[in-house]
């Protein structure tokens, strides 16, 4: 396959293999998961559950892979479906048009959950559901108010730092007796907040390193 040459020189027939043989799925298709779907994509992961209930609107533009003056109004799920097949027809995609929490009763199971949401409510609800099925899991903390992609780090929920975000989770995590997270998280202090603005500022170029870090954790996790 001519599309992924180039990865196979680097993982090989064996890596293109397992890639090809996993799922993986991605809840929340936004500003950190349309590039953590789009790097899967195009690295040959096999089988992609996407997961989002969102439509594209035109200020997601600014930092939303999926968002443009086209998609706008449409399913954000429906939008990435069409780009991955765009970008190679032969992976299975199942898109999920639906809010996930804790009535969220999937029969898919995949081999790793990334966790790209915006809503403490239904991360708590993801991870709750994931240690059910003992499925490894990758999340993104805030990326809102930062600027610094040297910031960004992996670690586990309980080693982050200045991230509010995080100290919020962690909160959660520990009271619901929850196994202690990986995340991709930036211990950037975050920028003032200009008056009394309701959604928080944020910019692609960090939005984007956040999701290709969770995407590149989970394919470097395949292919070791």
């Amino acid at each position: 396959m001519i599309r992924l040459h180039r990865t196979r020189l680097l993982f090989g027939d064996n890596g293109i293999e397992k890639l090809k043989k996993s799922t993986v799925m991605v809840v929340g298709c936004g500003a950190v998961g349309s590039f953590a779907i789009e790097a899967l994509a195009r690295t040959g992961i096999g089988n992609l559950i996407i997961i989002d209930f969102d439509s594209v609107e035109e200020s997601n533009i600014n930092r939303q892979l999926f968002a443009t003056e086209s998609t706008t109004g449409i399913s954000k799920v429906g939008v990435a479906a069409t780009r991955i097949r765009d970008i190679n027809p032969d992976i299975n995609v199942t898109a999920l048009n639906m809010f996930f929490d804790e009535n969220s009763n999937l029969e898919v199971i995949p081999d790793y959950i990334i966790d790209a949401i915006d809503t403490v409510e239904s991360k708590i609800a993801l991870y709750k559901w994931a240690h059910k099925k003992n499925i490894p899991l990758i999340s993104s903390m805030g990326a809102a108010s930062k600027t610094d992609i040297s910031k960004i780090k992996i670690a586990r929920l309980s080693k982050t730092s200045v991230c509010p975000l995080a100290s919020r989770i962690r909160r959660m995590v520990r009271d619901c007796e929850l196994p202690d997270i990986l995340c991709v998280y930036s211990d950037e202090v975050p920028a003032p907040v200009v008056g009394h603005a309701k959604n928080l500022g944020s910019i692609i170029t960090v939005t984007g390193t956040f999701g290709l870090m969770l995407a590149n954790w989970v394919i470097r996790e395949i292919i070791q």
